[in-house]
């Protein structure tokens, strides 16, 4: 007998839970990384600016939020979060999805901090006589950052993003300390229901090694594609 026997799914009841858990996972995924990218950026020139204090506030957040244990993450912004919020918004929140959203702001910084070290990677391998071309062309230094330095620095970055993308995928299935329905949670559910372990958790690690896979394929055709090359 299979496990997506009518008799034992009810109707593929099972079934549909697993996939509802596996595209969960993709949307904290999708969701998660939106956000990562643009501050792990904000993070990595905080970190390369020519100003001290900014350098300072980046340093402090990027080693203030990857020092500390992941689930630890989760557990402050859903647990103690939502009660430094005015009345209003906590009620708010209560009455959407908590647990997606507080397990995407939890993934998003932890992700972002990292692809921050990336991403300011990226940037001091671009050569500075670079900036300085741009700067005799006229360009001001904000323009020349957005239009000469960021672009050739997410492109020498992207084989280690795409790396701390599956980093990020596999950290999904955290959320499930806090109760969001993402992919473990939903396996447990099934396995609690149904005594079939063995199915539940397979399909669960099969849906894990798939995109995993497929984003480390991605990597590795970009940089195939797209060498870095040094100047």
């Amino acid at each position: 007998m299979t496990f997506f026997d009518p008799a034992i799914l009810q109707s593929g009841q099972y079934h549909d839970w697993l996939l509802q858990g596996f595209f969960l996972s993709l949307q904290l995924l999708a969701a998660s990384f939106v956000l990562a990218l643009p501050l792990g950026a904000a993070l990595a020139l905080m970190r390369t600016s020519q100003s001290r204090a900014l350098r300072a506030i980046g340093a402090s957040v990027v080693e203030g939020v990857r020092n500390v244990p992941l689930l630890a993450h989760l557990l402050f912004w859903y647990f103690a979060f939502p009660e430094l919020l005015p009345e209003p918004v906590k009620m708010a929140l209560y009455d959407s999805n908590p647990e997606a959203i507080c397990a995407t702001i939890a993934l998003a910084l932890y992700s972002g901090v990292h692809m921050a070290e990336d991403i300011r990677s990226g940037i001091r391998a671009v050569p500075a006589a670079q900036l300085e071309a741009a700067r005799s062309l006229g360009l001001g230094r904000f323009a020349s950052v957005r239009l000469v330095l960021m672009p050739q620095a997410i492109r020498i970055a992207v084989p280690p993003l795409l790396s701390q993308t599956v980093n990020l995928w596999k950290d999904t299935s955290v959320a499930t300390v806090i109760g969001a329905a993402e992919m473990m949670y939903q396996a447990a559910r099934v396995e609690t229901a149904t005594f079939r372990s063995a199915e539940a958790f397979t399909f669960a690690t099969l849906a894990y090694l798939t995109v995993s896979l497929l984003i480390s394929l991605a990597a590795q055709l970009y940089a195939r594609r797209f060498p870095v090359r040094t100047v």
